[in-house]
């Protein structure tokens, strides 16, 4: 499988890095609007930076989109027309409804899929099995450091509400609550602190419904290239590539 690669910050670093060496997996387009970014990434593998996005899509199987909610709202459309398959990094984007069947539909015509990996969270998949009967409650709590979000640095509860006003807010900074969200199918319930005595950006998400209840609690190691970014989110789509070769899945 040949993946191009849209963003070259730190999440497709690790990425590249982690994959270098996979026989089943091939990266070596690389694509940003700063080109020094993608030339430094493709250094890694001996791969291609290229600032024509036809030539990226062309030379791939799959897009791999880690850069910004307003790259996949500029290029995703693009990327599945061409019956390209995407893997999404910026779910932030697929918050509105309209935006997200709209490029379902456009994937359902040309035969492409997109890939939502799990992100910086655990559980996904038992939420998405609890979804199938009625769930009464999502409640997200994070809790990050003030290294990973931008706050006068004081101990406070900066976001309080649903996850479709907090993704406006911090495009960058909670996906997961996204994620929660379109696993339950509903606009869940998110609280956001800020906290300088932690050294981690914890996720713990309460589950209520017919099935009867759960808790999970996250602690996520910041990427030392960039705070805001966890090392489990690039575990996710890492391990999401690995399984489409994989005979047995989870």
């Amino acid at each position: 499988m040949k993946i191009g690669i849209l963003g070259c910050g730190a999440i497709a670093s690790i990425i590249v890095n982690e994959l270098f060496n996979d026989p089943n997996i091939q990266i070596k387009y690389f694509y940003d609007l700063d080109i020094d970014k993608a030339k430094r990434i493709a250094k890694i593998n001996n791969g291609i930076a290229t600032n024509n996005f036809d030539e990226l899509i062309e030379n791939s199987d799959l897009i791999l989109e880690s850069a910004s909610p307003r790259a996949v709202g500029e290029f995703g459309k693009k990327i599945l027309e061409k019956g390209k398959d995407i893997l999404i990094m910026s779910i932030g984007y697929l918050m509105d409804e309209n935006k997200r069947f709209e490029l379902e539909k456009i994937a359902k015509e040309n035969g492409a899929k997109i890939y939502l990996p799990s992100g910086a969270i655990i559980g996904l998949d038992g939420l998405k099995a609890a979804s199938i009967g009625k769930i009464t409650n999502i409640i997200l709590t994070t809790k990050k450091s003030p290294k990973s979000i931008d706050t006068d640095g004081k101990k406070q509860i900066i976001f309080d509400g649903k996850a479709s006003e907090a993704i406006k807010k911090f495009p960058k900074n909670i996906n997961v609550a996204v994620a929660l969200s379109i696993a339950a199918k509903k606009d869940i319930d998110v609280k956001i602190i800020v906290d300088p005595e932690i050294d981690k950006n914890i996720h713990e998400v309460y589950v209520e419904g017919e099935f009867g209840s759960f808790k999970t609690i996250t602690k996520n190691v910041p990427s030392k290239i960039n705070p805001k970014t966890s090392i489990l989110a690039a575990f996710s789509a890492i391990n999401l590539l690995k399984s489409m070769n994989e005979t047995i899945q989870f």
